[in-house]
C-alpha cells in the first residue's frame, strides 16, 4: 500500500505516470520475449504494437484487480508450498490475458509462461523500487 499526499492536482499526474511507466514495462518484456521465444510467444504486430500496448494494459488491470483476490484465496496452498505457488498465480493472469484477446496474443507451454509471470514479477519490483518509489519521494 502506498501512502500519497494529495495536494491539487499532483496525484492524478503521478497515477498517470505510474501507469505509463508499468504499461511501458509491460510492452518492452512483452515484445523482447516475443522477438526471443517467437514459438512459444506470439503477439499480434499489426497497428504498430498495439496489440503488445493492449496486452500491457490487460495485464496491468488484472494485476490491480483480480490478482489480489486471487492472491487472498490462494492464502493456504501458497503457506503451504511455502511460497512456490505465489508465480502460478501470474501464470494465471497471463493465461486469462491469452484467452481474452485470442489469436492477437498467444502463449504457450507452461514453462514459458511461467518464465514470463517471473520476468513481469521482477520487471515489478524494479520499476517499484528504482522508478515509482523515488518519483513518488520527489513528489
Amino acid at each position: 500500500m502506498k501512502i500519497v499526499i494529495i495536494e491539487g492536482n499532483k496525484i492524478k499526474v503521478t497515477k498517470i505516470v505510474e501507469w505509463l511507466i508499468y504499461m511501458i514495462g509491460y510492452a518492452l518484456i512483452l515484445s523482447i520475449l516475443c522477438t526471443i521465444f517467437a514459438n512459444t510467444i506470439q503477439i499480434d504486430n499489426s497497428y504498430f504494437g498495439l496489440w503488445a500496448f493492449i496486452t500491457s494494459i490487460l495485464i496491468f488491470i488484472l494485476n490491480r484487480t483480480i490478482k489480489p483476490l486471487i492472491v487472498w484465496l490462494t492464502i493456504p496452498l501458497t503457506a503451504v508450498t511455502l511460497g512456490l505457488f505465489y508465480p502460478f498465480i501470474n501464470v494465471l493472469i497471463l493465461q486469462i490475458v491469452d484467452l481474452l484477446l485470442g489469436t492477437h496474443f498467444n502463449v504457450s507451454g507452461l514453462i514459458m509462461v511461467f518464465i514470463v509471470a517471473c520476468l513481469i514479477s521482477l520487471l515489478n519490483i524494479l520499476l517499484d523500487k528504482l522508478i515509482i518509489s523515488p518519483i513518488l519521494r520527489k513528489e
